[in-house]
């Protein structure tokens, strides 16, 4: 799960939790669905962002390269 699909799950909870103010007729609670995708897309978030880094996050050919661009060393052999 990406960084962008906890903050729609967490959006879509949101909706459910909180601006949805419906009663429905059975075992399915919209309000506890909501809290449930916030819980998870907030999980999902959180481990985004954790290992955002060893998953080659922004600037990862940049890093020592000097100037921001992707560092190359070429080598030419002459016979």
């Amino acid at each position: 799960m990406g960084l962008g699909v906890g903050i729609f799950l967490i959006a879509v909870g949101a909706v459910l939790a909180f601006a949805i103010h419906i009663t429905t007729s059975g075992a399915v609670d919209l309000h506890t669905i909501g809290w449930i995708l916030m819980i998870v897309g907030a999980v999902g978030v959180l481990l985004s962002m954790v290992f955002w880094s060893s998953w080659a996050g922004p600037g990862y050919f940049s890093r020592g390269g000097g100037g921001g661009g992707v560092s190359r060393t070429t080598t030419i052999d002459q016979m």
